[in-house]
């Protein structure tokens, strides 16, 4: 690549998921901070069913395409020769310049599951952002735990259950969660983010219903422990092989738990940057946000999701996100600015942890012959 080429990058927002309304809010931040003096940026929308829009109005085009309206079409295909996506648009000779590297911008499954991490690391473009198996680990909640564990990382209580469980006996659904913690808990979809989809239940009455919708956004669910008495904490985590931690956040929601109105609606809820907590239990927040990321092999970004007793201090793991909300106004941003990190300079590091990455994989070897 030339020296004064500037590198391409392809800002991907959208996408088939519930989160499709949060990325476009995130990109659209992307897009206006974004340095355009050293990136060539390739807005790239995906519609709500899939379809891929090339256009240098993505969220305008997206917006139409909800409403039925025409659009211009594009493919991307996956070429590792050249080590890029390439843009077609109307025929296969209309091939568009190479794109270096994709910014996904994509949150909830079809984009922070690994599914769109796979698909570009078979074009063999850098990407920003966890690979495919931390990409699936940080979406499924379940197995997330699991890993968690292993690292002998704080965690509450949990019940997994599979839809053709709770279809076949959910008496015995109902027996599990009263004999393993009770009520209230919280019941939630394995696989989705910004709250989507989930319940806290107080009592066995309201369970079923929890459980029915949870189920509609997956086959597989958790029903949690409810962490009472606990504070809301956020940790961002900047990185590849050596994580760094931000300062530590907390989320005061305006309504009775942290849903997505809390998220995305709710005038009442207030971030508190740094948060008011003593800094030994601040300092270990932040080093099991790291073990949190490395527990799942993270790279590039993370949020890291903790309950802290108000009482005693106790820190609780609750989850990772590995594609956090990223508007100007989201924690993950917002943390990294009060410790030190614009939102353009968060941008140009996480490009450069991309292409660390992206080198490192590459010098791997691919042949197996007997040397």
């Amino acid at each position: 690549m030339s020296s004064t080429r500037k590198l391409r990058v392809g800002v991907l927002m959208g996408g088939r998921s519930g989160e499709h309304e949060v990325s476009l809010l995130s990109a659209a931040s992307v897009l206006r901070a974004i340095d355009r003096r050293k990136y060539e940026v390739v807005p790239i929308g995906i519609t709500r069913e899939g379809r891929w829009l090339l256009s240098s109005a993505p969220l305008k085009q997206l917006k139409e395409a909800a409403g039925g309206g025409e659009t211009s079409i594009t493919s991307l295909v996956a070429d590792p020769t050249q080590h890029a996506l390439l843009a077609v648009k109307s025929s296969p000779e209309e091939v568009t310049e190479r794109l270096d590297l994709i910014f996904p911008v994509l949150h909830g499954t079809f984009g922070e599951d690994g599914t769109i991490q796979g698909l570009l690391e078979i074009a063999g473009v850098p990407y920003v952002g966890a690979g495919v198996l931390s990409s699936a680990l940080g979406m499924d909640k379940a197995m997330m735990k699991i890993a968690f564990r292993a690292r002998h990382l704080p965690v509450v209580d949990a019940v997994e259950v599979r839809r053709y469980e709770w279809e076949r006996d959910p008496e015995c659904t109902v027996r599990q969660v009263e004999e393993s913690f009770g009520y209230p808990c919280f019941v939630k979809p394995a696989n989705l983010g910004s709250s989507i989809g989930i319940t806290k239940v107080s009592c066995r009455q309201d369970l079923r219903p929890a459980i029915e919708l949870a189920m509609q956004y997956d086959r597989k669910i958790l029903i949690e422990d409810a962490a009472e008495n606990c504070r809301e904490i956020e940790c961002a985590i900047l990185g590849n092989d050596e994580p760094e931690a931000s300062v530590v956040g907390e989320i005061l929601p305006g309504r009775e738990f942290y849903d997505y109105e809390a998220k995305y609606s709710d005038s009442g809820t207030k971030a508190v940057i740094p948060a008011d907590l003593p800094a030994p239990v601040a300092e270990e927040i932040r080093c099991l946000a790291i073990e949190a990321f490395k527990a799942i092999d993270g790279s590039g970004m993370a949020r890291v999701d903790f309950f802290v007793g108000r009482d005693d201090y106790r820190i609780i793991v609750n989850e990772i996100n590995t594609i956090p909300g990223f508007t100007q106004y989201s924690m993950y941003p917002k943390l990294w600015e009060a410790s030190g990190v614009g939102y353009s300079e968060l941008i140009d590091r996480l490009i450069e942890l991309a292409l660390q990455r992206h080198a490192e994989r590459s010098s791997l070897r691919t042949d197996y012959t007997r040397q």
